[in-house]
């Protein structure tokens, strides 16, 4: 067991026990040693969601890991109507701004920054880019949006479900290449593309697996932007598929398929990777207690409980092992001073980045770790932050830290300078860089003051990482 230490520091981590699958997964529970604080509470809200705002982080301080979880997870009674009307609001603008991928980018970046149920919306972004799909090559802004659609639909919810939607989805098909498969003409790219990315990985299949499954899925057309099922176009002689021997269609290929150990190992590491770390591999042993688990009833949000409850989750393993992606550095700032911006021209800035929603650029979805940084990127997020909180165009002064900090009790420039620091970094800034930001607020007199405060803490690497 670690000794009391901050967060992310290492040095009373042993190895062994960071590296022991048997702790690793088991529920955190607070002590003297390993207490529940405002870094630890931070830290939930930037993997789970897309960073945290004071009342937030104050009813999680109060709450502990487990319940918050609970939370995040299914927002409680007194939250559900909230959730219910902000979820008809959202689906009804959705589909008019559907008519441009601008509109539609515009809209869920609004959505990301208003839901009260910012994990589902945080997870959405996550099957964005683990199913990836990209407009570039569908080019038709309403099939894009009904696969977002359908990827919010079931991204807490039972797996199976969303592949058996997505093998079906004219926005998946079409971006695969299989907009005609005809039993005269089985179309093995689709079959390779959804095996090797999507559902399997790559050495989990042979060459003939693909062929057989390209004639599973012999009859299924997009047509007008619609899924259509020509029975005359099925193959139904035969087919032997990982294994198993039948006249199987599409469906059954999702059956087949998800009961290889494969598939839930797939799911499972990238989870790892998007919610522990990006950096160090996982090796086998630590990832099969979670992919067997998972394996058992494709439960994605009981997955995703075990694992922000977990061990390895509030330890050093995890903590700001991860650069966040573009969405989350700026959302990260939007939120925490809650506030709204014009989200059109957020989109574009994004987009510039290297994340521009709807269009991931590989069926890998984003590369993502240290490929989000350079010295352009850097300075283009720097400018972004700028640009947000100073009151500039297209912004406008939206976000006023001075206003957030004041509701809080924080009035005096060296109160409110801490507040913000807490607020974005919590205790993760060394006591030089600590003297320096604060120093900034009493010398930098004006009403703007807090202003540049904030868009001094979002270029300092801290904030960079997740």
């Amino acid at each position: 067991m670690p000794t009391q230490t901050e967060p992310g520091k290492r040095a009373e981590w042993p190895a062994d026990v960071l590296a022991d699958p048997n702790w690793a997964w088991q529920p955190f529970r607070p002590d003297r040693r390993r207490p529940w604080n405002l870094p630890w509470a931070a830290h939930l809200f930037r993997r789970a969601t897309f960073g945290a705002n004071w009342k937030q982080l104050e009813q999680a301080l109060a709450d502990g890991p487990q319940l918050t979880v609970d939370r995040l997870l299914k927002p409680e009674a007194d939250d559900s109507t909230t959730v219910a009307g902000f979820n008809r609001t959202s689906d009804e603008f959705e589909t008019a701004a559907a008519d441009s991928i601008e509109s539609l980018r515009a809209w869920w970046l609004r959505r990301m920054i208003q839901t009260p149920h910012p994990l589902l919306e945080k997870m959405t972004l996550f099957w964005h880019g683990f199913f990836a799909v990209s407009n570039s090559r569908v080019g038709n802004a309403r099939s894009m949006c009904q696969y977002v659609q359908l990827l919010r639909k079931h991204a807490l919810g039972p797996f199976s479900p969303m592949l058996e939607g997505l093998v079906r989805d004219p926005a998946v098909l079409v971006g695969l290449g299989g907009e005609a498969n005809r039993k005269a003409q089985p179309n093995v790219a689709l079959a390779q593309n959804l095996l090797e990315h999507f559902i399997l990985g790559p050495g989990n299949f042979s060459e003939k697996d693909a062929q057989e499954v390209a004639r599973a899925f012999s009859g299924c057309f997009v047509r007008g932007g619609r899924f259509r099922y020509i029975q005359r176009e099925h193959d139904s002689a035969e087919k032997s598929i990982l294994g198993r021997k039948g006249n199987f269609d599409d469906r059954d290929v999702v059956r087949i398929v998800l009961k290889q150990p494969a598939a839930a190992r797939l799911v499972v590491r990238r989870l790892y990777r998007w919610l522990i770390n990006e950096t160090n591999e996982p090796d086998d042993k630590m990832i099969a207690p979670l992919a067997e688990s998972f394996a058992r009833d494709l439960d994605v949000a009981r997955l995703l409980g075990t694992i922000l409850r977990s061990n390895l989750f509030y330890s050093p393993a995890a903590y700001r092992q991860r650069i966040k992606c573009p969405v989350e550095y700026a959302l990260g700032i939007v939120r925490g001073l809650e506030a709204t911006v014009a989200t059109a021209p957020l989109g574009r800035h994004l987009a510039q980045l290297g994340q521009n929603l709807y269009d991931p650029p590989t069926m890998d979805g984003w590369q993502g770790g240290r490929c989000w940084i350079n010295q352009f990127t850097l300075l283009d997020r720097s400018n972004l932050a700028l640009a947000l909180v100073s009151g500039v165009k297209p912004y406008e002064k939206k976000l006023d830290p001075a206003a957030l900090a004041a509701r809080y009790g924080h009035h005096s420039p060296e109160a409110a300078g801490r507040f913000i620091v807490d607020l974005f970094l919590q205790a993760d800034l060394a006591d030089n860089v600590d003297r320096i930001v604060l120093e900034g607020i009493k010398t930098q007199a004006g009403p703007d003051q807090l202003r540049r405060l904030v868009h001094r803490v979002a270029t300092l690497p801290e904030f960079h990482l997740a």
